[in-house]
């Protein structure tokens, strides 16, 4: 059975949206006009890096046994669809159009499954034991996710790492770290059982390459614990928001290992963090691999580019993480530092932009 997959972001959206419909599976992106008008056109175009090969296997949609089309926020109807991703911006679903898509979304009961590095307020009151208003500060805007049942959402981890070259079209998509998407279970088992239909069939997969049928890498992994996406926590704080300095930004490979004992301390707070929200420690990705990993990322992260663009709004999960350390009376000097730095610059771009 082929399924109606509907996901609000066609940049990061398209890797994912590309592994679906490799295993037949139609895809409907929500996107600007241009955007939209660009992937009905020409479809989109993914280069992934693979083990082994010289050069990168390029993704073309339109060779894909699912299909894609594109659309604004106001041309879809979320109960049409069998399962609705989340891969915009935390700060986006604020603007006017995607707001009203996003209540309608949480209204229509449709299985949905956020892959931000934000964990949307909701799938964060499927952790117990946490004051979850007072966790509203880390939001852009908490009132968006209002109308949703935490029981109908759910949160991938966005390990894969991927960019749009600049000197390329907007639906072409480079993947400079091919690992997986970890998503957790919905509370319904029929939810969870769309989850693992497309997990078997992007598993299924394989390329026609010139050298044969080859396995590609960043395939979908369904878990029963809702702590596993966390993992992404603690590569955001070591890494991603220490690429923001003072006054520019520096690549995640250099936030990471210029100072690699300071970079395995917070790395480590945040997992002890993860284990007493309720993790298992072995679910959790050990520093040493994420350390190996960063030697590959050459460039800032997005919120340190979003920064340096004058962003008025970024994704704010380092403050996320600090509110709900302080509940667990747990706190590091680091993190403090990384969080009054991001306020600070958030309020300088706001004062420029006024």
């Amino acid at each position: 059975m082929a399924y109606k997959i509907l996901i609000l972001g066609a940049s990061y959206g398209s890797l994912l949206a590309s592994k679906i419909m490799f295993g037949g599976h139609d895809v409907t992106l929500v996107c600007l006009p241009a955007e939209a008008d660009l992937i009905n056109a020409e479809g989109f175009r993914v280069r992934l890096p693979v083990k082994g090969r010289k050069d990168p296997v390029e993704i073309d949609s339109r060779k894909l046994s699912g299909k894609v089309s594109a659309a604004g926020p106001a041309d879809v109807k979320p109960a049409d669809y069998d399962l609705i991703g989340l891969a915009m911006q935390e700060p986006q679903y604020r603007s006017p159009g995607v707001r009203e898509l996003l209540d309608a979304v949480a209204k229509s009961r449709v299985p949905c499954m956020s892959i931000m590095n934000m964990p949307p307020l909701p799938y964060v009151r499927r952790i117990p034991g946490l004051d979850h208003d007072a966790l509203k500060p880390a939001y852009t805007d908490a009132s968006v996710w209002d109308s949703f049942d935490p029981a109908t959402l759910t949160l991938c981890s966005p390990d894969p790492q991927a960019i749009r070259p600049p000197e390329e079209k907007v639906n072409v998509l480079q993947v400079t770290l091919p690992t997986n998407f970890k998503v957790a279970r919905f509370d319904d088992p029929k939810h969870t059982a769309v989850l693992r239909k497309l997990q078997d069939d992007i598993e299924a997969v394989r390329y026609q390459a010139p050298e044969g049928r080859i396995e590609l890498p960043v395939k979908l992994k369904v878990f029963d614990s809702i702590f596993v996406p966390l993992a992404k926590w603690a590569m955001l704080l070591a890494g991603n928001y220490r690429c923001i300095t003072p006054d520019g930004m520096r690549t995640a490979q250099e936030a990471v290992h210029s100072n690699l004992e300071e970079s395995r301390s917070v790395y480590n707070f945040v997992v002890d963090l993860c284990v007493a929200l309720g993790a298992a420690r072995e679910d959790l990705v050990p520093f040493e691999k994420y350390a190996a990993a960063a030697q590959s990322l050459s460039r800032p992260a997005s919120a340190a580019r979003a920064l340096n663009n004058g962003a008025p709004n970024i994704e704010r999960a380092d403050k996320l993480v600090q509110l709900i350390a302080r509940q667990k009376g747990m706190s590091h000097p680091v993190i403090d530092a990384t969080v009054a730095l991001v306020d600070k610059r958030l309020e300088a771009n706001r004062k420029k932009a006024a």
